[in-house]
């Protein structure tokens, strides 16, 4: 089974040729925008127009819980995950708000919760069931799912991204939800990068000082003893990983394979790039990273993808929210292009 498009479209020099020289043309200096004139040129490339749009977008979640979080390492427990589902569809959630005001096609996949939906969840049209298992294993225990399942949850990603273009979406965000998957997240970014686990874990859900030692303790014994192969992208993510964090990587490849901005959230929507980007490196070019998030592991998976960011709140909640934040910057560059007036049909004098 192969969840990963081979290749992936190449980025149009022409179109984003086209852009720079009518960026060039409008009733401004050159360049004097910065980087909202940089990212319509990358939005130009990455859709082969030379007047890219970006609205409607697609804001996908996708929700898993984390055997591991039977070693304590949150704050909440793992029912909350199931309860978060009930709250993004009945709208309450941030990334809720967020897709409202953006006029985003929010779609809720659970790919993996434990424990049951609460009454009336299941059969809400905002939420999609493709439920590989009832969450990972322990990753204290043995692999948290098999290779087989890890790519069943990438192909649930796909097809939710081919929802998404099929809808008539321009850009793509991925979010997630689920007890324990900055754990996860942060054992997958340690078996890619091989960095020490010490400095890229971080509070997640708001952790005392105590519980953090206690996480970076976990992740570090589980790592001893499951030994991802760093040249093995989809073993380690089967030994350490989630379901949502594969989930989020096939949405990924498959969004690209549509010629759609791939806006990415935080911590670890970013990790689920960089496992997509060493299963298929052409992916990099797809990827407008959307915030920096406070959990120190973000900062080395940007380094990684050497991304930088559009905006820095200090957010650290997911569900997509940071790079739904960062949606109205792309949005502005694709207006700027199509409603900005130039020299000529403004009737004025351009520099010599």
């Amino acid at each position: 089974m192969s969840v990963i498009p081979d290749p992936l479209p190449q980025l149009d020099s022409i179109a984003a040729e086209r852009a720079l020289r009518r960026l060039d043309r409008l009733t401004k200096p050159p360049g004097s925008l910065g980087r909202l004139e940089r990212l319509a040129v990358e939005l130009a490339a990455i859709q082969a127009e030379a007047l890219p749009r970006v609205s409607p977008p697609a804001m996908l979640v996708f929700a898993a819980d984390h055997g591991v979080a039977a070693e304590g390492v949150s704050a909440f427990p793992q029912a909350v995950t199931a309860q978060m589902v009930a709250n993004f569809t009945a709208g309450g959630a941030a990334i809720n708000v967020f897709a409202r005001q953006h006029g985003a096609r929010l779609e809720v996949i659970d790919v993996g919760v434990a424990t049951p939906l609460p009454d009336g969840t299941a059969d809400h049209p905002l939420l999609v069931s493709e439920r590989v298992r009832l969450g990972t294993t322990n990753m204290l225990e043995g692999d948290a799912m098999t290779r087989d399942e890890a790519q069943q949850a990438m192909a649930a990603g796909g097809r939710a991204a081919e929802r998404a273009a099929a809808a008539g979406c321009r850009s793509l965000i991925v979010g997630e939800m689920g007890i324990a998957n900055t754990t996860a997240s942060s054992a997958l970014l340690a078996a890619l990068t091989g960095k020490p686990v010490a400095g890229l874990v971080g509070p997640g859900t708001g952790i005392d000082d105590e519980r953090l030692a206690h996480k970076r303790a976990v992740i570090e014994r589980a790592l001893a003893a499951r030994q991802p192969d760093p040249a093995d992208p989809l073993g380690a993510l089967a030994a350490v990983g989630g379901l949502e964090i594969a989930a989020m990587a096939g949405a990924l490849l498959v969004g690209a394979s549509h010629r759609l901005p791939l806006i990415v959230d935080g911590f670890i929507a970013t990790v689920a790039a960089l496992l997509a980007c060493r299963l298929q490196p052409s992916l990099r070019n797809f990827l407008i990273f959307g915030h920096r998030s406070r959990e120190p592991g973000h900062e080395l998976a940007l380094q990684a993808l050497d991304a930088r960011p559009l905006i820095d709140f200090e957010l650290r909640l997911g569900e997509g929210t940071g790079a739904a934040l960062a949606f109205p910057l792309l949005d502005s560059a694709c207006r700027l292009l199509t409603e900005m007036a130039t020299f000529d049909d403004a009737g004025i004098d351009a520099a010599p």
